[in-house]
């Protein structure tokens, strides 16, 4: 099979001015800490601007303008699972954003596809350890995420962790720590184009098709607290969900 050789993160954005500069500085630390541990890894960051109508395209520009590893892709879905299918295929068909690179196409056996958020903080060790993880046989890997605390409700963050034991070999899917083999992304189709649960879809049928995933906490990301929902049945949605099970708890 062979080491990994490409790494491409992807990021969907739909209006998320307040919180992408944060998420593409962590991902360009990630994308610095791999190249200094293994130069000869080539690495590409896709910001994917879905229909943004606030300041996100600005944000983007200023940080591609100064990265010359990270390209931007307008697009008019509205759908996470269809942004992130986008950002992947124009990394599949070799359109890396250095121009030195451009059209060249590896073996997909050797190409790694790293996924988050716009409202997400990737540590800096992020990318290192999803190629360490490759290159020892695994075709996915599915991080952890915990709310982040600053201007949270203590009681929703608490009742979160609670809920979600963090771990290896944990249970959890989050699209916001979703790293795959591009063979085994072909392989099982890709991400469904739908609104949410694209990450779900996509690990199930991983699991169905064989392939190797490794579930781990040694990546975690750090994600929004907010409770206003971007996606239906998204991250968001589901911590506004259970801050009203807390309020009726509470009045009971």
């Amino acid at each position: 099979m062979g080491g990994i050789e490409q790494v491409a993160a992807v990021i969907p954005v739909h209006n998320e001015e307040p919180h992408l500069a944060r998420a593409l500085a962590a991902l360009s630390s990630a994308a610095d800490a791999l190249q200094q541990s293994q130069p000869d890894i080539d690495v590409s960051i896709v910001v994917v601007l879905d229909a943004c109508t606030d300041g996100s395209g600005s944000v983007a520009a200023r940080f591609a303008a100064a990265d010359g590893r990270i390209a931007l892709l307008p697009v008019a879905f509205r759908s996470v699972g269809r942004s992130r299918r986008a950002g992947i295929n124009l990394l599949l068909a070799g359109r890396w954003p250095d121009r030195s690179r451009a059209g060249r196409v590896l073996a997909t056996e050797r190409v790694w596809l790293a996924n988050t958020d716009a409202d997400s903080c990737v540590p800096e060790n992020w990318l290192l350890r999803q190629v360490e993880l490759a290159d020892r046989g695994a075709d996915a890997v599915l991080g952890t995420v915990e709310p982040d605390p600053a201007g949270m409700d203590g009681e929703l963050l608490r009742r979160w962790h609670v809920r979600h034991k963090l771990g290896e070999d944990h249970p959890h899917v989050y699209g916001a720590n979703f790293g795959v083999r591009a063979s085994a992304y072909i392989g099982a189709g890709g991400f469904p184009r739908q609104r949410s649960h694209e990450d779900r879809a996509l690990a199930a049928q991983l699991r169905r098709n064989g392939y190797r995933i490794t579930s781990t906490d040694t990546v975690r990301v750090v994600t929004s607290g907010r409770t206003e929902a971007r996606a239906p049945q998204g991250f968001g949605a589901y911590l506004l969900s259970l801050g009203m099970e807390s309020a009726v708890a509470f009045e009971r």
